[in-house]
């Protein structure tokens, strides 16, 4: 009985986590990528693409849960996500900015497994300065705008697909900066098959050709990767914290979701911590 009930949480942490990577994708400064790394998932999920006879039957129970709450993270909150930007940008954002909160301790914990060299910080303050200031750039000056069409949808899901594979590429703002972000997220939400015909494949097939190379450098370069991704999750985190509200009752709603976003990863923490003292 205490290993169905094990294996019953364990199924809806990684269900909760795939949503979560999901919506992440979906939201302008929030990296899927990052969220993967945070949950603990990204390692396993590389293993997969770069070696899957070795690492499918090892993580297939947790395949199953993971895909089913990405596609309803990703596709399905896509919807809410429009809704809730149309109704509150800033509240929205400060949803996502309390779960980032939350699961930065461990992404800093995670970064130090094999010290923390001069080197690693140096990738730490390089990355989160070229992040910080590329994304303030594409968001604050540069005012291009295209004719959204397949080839920029395509485009869009190879956006997404770095962001799975490289932790801290916040594609959704670069989205934005191109005016095809709020047509992307209503395609998905219609489930438009133009969109998902151009961007699903771009997304997949962008994340199939990186894996490999990615997974080279992190294990060649270990701490200098992690600590490259903290300066990524603290630049694109700072970008997004909104400088506007429309009174005092946005700023306190925005302080209540905060908080239920940090309380949400800090239940996902204790979930991972029960599970590796159970394993």
């Amino acid at each position: 009985m205490d290993e169905r009930k094990r294996r019953r949480a364990h199924w809806l942490r990684d269900f909760l986590c795939g949503a979560l990577i999901g919506a992440g994708a979906i939201l302008p400064g929030v990296s899927g990528g990052v969220l993967a790394v945070v949950f603990g998932i990204y390692r396993p999920f590389m293993e997969v693409l770069t070696r899957p006879r070795k690492a499918v039957p090892r993580y297939w129970r947790m395949l199953i849960p993971l895909g089913l709450g990405w596609a309803a993270g990703f596709l399905g909150v896509a919807k809410g996500v429009a809704a809730a930007m149309t109704l509150s940008d800033a509240v929205t954002y400060w949803l996502f900015i309390g779960l980032i909160a939350g699961t930065a301790p461990s992404l800093f914990r995670e970064a130090g497994k094999e010290g923390r060299s001069a080197s690693a910080w140096g990738s730490f303050l390089l990355c989160a300065a070229a992040v910080f200031a590329g994304l303030f750039y594409v968001s604050r000056v540069v005012h291009v705008q295209v004719e959204p069409n397949f080839w920029w949808y395509n485009f869009c899901g190879a956006l997404w697909g770095m962001g799975v594979v490289i932790p801290g590429m916040t594609s959704s703002s670069v989205m934005m900066a191109l005016g095809l972000y709020r047509p992307m997220l209503e395609g998905l939400a219609r489930l438009d098959f133009l969109v998902l015909a151009a961007a699903l494949p771009g997304m997949f097939l962008t994340i199939a050709l990186l894996a490999r190379l990615v997974t080279w450098f992190f294990r060649r370069h270990y701490a200098v990767a992690f600590h490259g991704i903290l300066g990524f999750v603290i630049a694109s985190t700072l970008v997004i914290i909104p400088a506007e509200y429309t009174g005092a009752g946005e700023m306190a709603l925005s302080a209540l979701c905060a908080a239920a976003g940090f309380g949400l990863a800090f239940f996902l923490a204790r979930m991972d911590k029960r599970e590796a003292e159970t394993a």
